[in-house]
């Protein structure tokens, strides 16, 4: 059946299945795609089914209709075809048509055929490509185009490498900015990304070069000026000035002037639907030397076109990743509408222990019996807490969000855990033993987000030991040589049969009866994920389970510390 995804806007993550011929598109509650953009006018557009496709035409709409970037009023869609209305981005996907299969002309040869005559390449790996770009023996003196050439390839080839492993934004970027310095004598640099929201420019990361002259630019706030950033993004294209005073694009006036810039490159992270960011780098004179100081140019043409070739690679990570993040947010909400049925079964448990907690409190202050009321009061407080746990579970789980990293003690943090769990491991006969390390340093982390991922597993620890009355070990450790963090809880429960262990961290998937949600787990190994973290687990039945809890330690931030720090450090003039 066709389709409209949302990737870019309010709506982002929504799938639009289209089975009429006439399709609506607009913010009105009639059109079957109902988008939540402000920029889109109520009656905006229409699918219309024509010979077999779905037509695209628009109905005079305040912002127009694009496709594939190009302004259409009347357009026949195919499979892959990116629409946008005002600010959301939508991919169309046609109806799946089977792909020709013909096996007859595929051969697989077997192993008696020699391969004699053929060359076998290894693969390779990063610390072999220096050998992908030429002969060694072909100095730079031997031939210095040929050199150049060979520099420019390993610097694409070592972005494309930063581009493909890994899938966070902030740590993309922060790579990026450290291939740049280590490539051109850049004083300082920015990377800032449009805002989906805002439509606005906001800084994501900055660099100042540590040592030498430019030692003192890291107790001051980088000032970029918003003449050249307005430059790129209105005309789409880099731009490098060699000396800012003289170059005729810029006012003299102007705040790049006053802000003692000499050289700058400033190019547009163009991706595929759009420009979604800007990086800049620049040559910095405190004013007050501008003209005693005449140095040589630091920028050449090759430079910009390789930044240029940089925010391009970059901005098509960015866009992979949002689309990803998209999807995962779309399975994440589908997930919890396909168990709604369950849940709706548990929380009816949850409330029937409420009703009969009241009904006996209600008996107690009839009878003036304090007792009735107390035990009733138990109930309730106990099937409070249990819908309390569920919602909290379901909105971390459903809800995509980014850590809120501050210094904190992670000791702390269980500490506070296990103080929580003392009276309900006491109530099962559970002995819970503290084991925290005597001397964890101070780090950065989401120390509430790291509480709900540690509570919700040692409560399912306890839960495991209530049979037989065990006992929950809860212990910390920082591990200095790999710079990881972790707790570890060991319990000596019922453990988890081998054939349960790969689903545990799917959602909804309990074996506690109506004790459980089923979420417990997959928040918390979403949590972990959120700081690039996991979790361990092993378990042998019948004897217990340890699982082991572990992220990155990152030390506290050091505010004078610029070189690569992300956010909130440079500003627009």
């Amino acid at each position: 059946m066709p389709s409209l995804f949302v990737i870019q806007g309010r709506d982002q993550g929504k799938r639009f299945e289209l089975d009429a011929p006439c399709v609506g598109i607009g913010r009105d509650t009639t059109n079957l795609v109902q988008l939540h953009d402000t920029e889109v006018s109520r009656q905006h557009a229409e699918l219309q089914w024509d010979s077999g496709r779905y037509q695209l035409v628009d109905l005079g709409s305040s912002n127009g209709s694009y496709v594939n970037g190009h302004s259409a009023t009347r357009h026949d869609l195919s499979s892959g075809d990116r629409i946008q209305v005002g600010r959301t981005l939508m991919i169309y996907t046609a109806s799946e048509r089977p792909l020709p299969n013909d096996d007859s002309k595929v051969t697989i040869v077997g192993q008696g055929s020699s391969i004699r005559a053929s060359r076998i390449v290894k693969a390779i790996g990063p610390e072999e490509s220096s050998g992908l770009f030429g002969d060694p023996a072909l100095s730079a003196s031997n031939s210095p185009w040929l050199a150049r050439a060979r520099s420019n390839l390993q610097i694409m080839y070592r972005t494309a490498l930063a581009v493909s492993h890994t899938m966070d934004i902030d740590q993309l970027l922060l790579r990026i900015m450290d291939l740049i310095f280590e490539w051109v004598e850049a004083d300082r640099g920015c990377v800032l990304l449009v805002d989906r929201e805002s439509d606005e420019l906001e800084v994501k990361v900055r660099r100042d070069r540590q040592g030498g002259a430019s030692r003192a630019l890291s107790d001051e706030s980088l000032a970029i000026s918003r003449t050249i950033l307005d430059y790129v993004r209105d005309n789409q294209e880099g731009v490098m000035t060699s000396d800012a005073r003289e170059d005729e694009r810029f006012d003299a006036a102007g705040s790049i002037i006053k802000l003692g810039v000499h050289e700058a490159i400033c190019v547009p992270m163009q991706g595929r639907y759009g420009v979604v960011g800007i990086i800049y780098i620049d040559t910095f004179t405190p004013p007050g030397r501008v003209v005693q100081e005449t140095s040589r140019n630091k920028f050449n043409e090759d430079h910009l076109k390789l930044m240029i070739a940089i925010g391009h690679q970059a901005a098509l990570a960015i866009e992979d990743t949002c689309y990803y993040s998209a999807m995962v947010q779309a399975e994440r909400l589908a997930a919890i509408g396909q168990t709604i049925a369950s849940l709706s079964h548990h929380i009816k448990n949850i409330l029937q222990g409420i009703r009969g907690g009241s009904y006996l409190i209600e008996e107690g202050l009839k009878a003036e019996d304090p007792e009735v009321t107390r035990k009733g009061w138990r109930i309730v407080e106990r099937n409070q807490e249990r819908i309390s746990s569920l919602v909290m579970d379901m909105l971390t789980f459903s809800k995509s969000r980014q850590p809120e990293m501050v210094t904190s003690d992670l000791n702390e943090i269980v500490g506070e855990v296990l103080d929580l769990m003392r009276t309900r491991a006491g109530d099962a006969g559970v002995e819970l033993v503290d084991k925290r390390a005597a001397d964890l340093p101070p780090m950065t982390f989401d120390g509430e987000g790291l509480h709900r991922a540690i509570l919700n597993i040692v409560t399912n620890a306890i839960d495991a030991c209530a049979e037989n009355q065990g006992s929950v070990e809860v212990a910390t450790e920082h591990d200095s040589e790999q710079r990881r963090l972790r707790v570890i809880v060991r319990d000596t429960g019922v453990g988890i049969p081998r054939e349960d262990l790969p689903r545990i961290f799917s959602p909804f998937e309990s074996r506690k009866g109506s004790r459980g949600t089923g979420l417990g787990l997959a928040v918390s190994q979403k949590i972990l994920q959120e700081h690039s973290g996991d979790i361990r687990v092993e378990s042998q039945f019948g004897k217990g389970s340890c699982f082991v809890l572990e992220w990155p330690a990152v030390p506290p931030r050091d505010d004078h510390d610029f070189a690569g720090d992300t956010g909130g450090t440079a500003r627009i003039e």
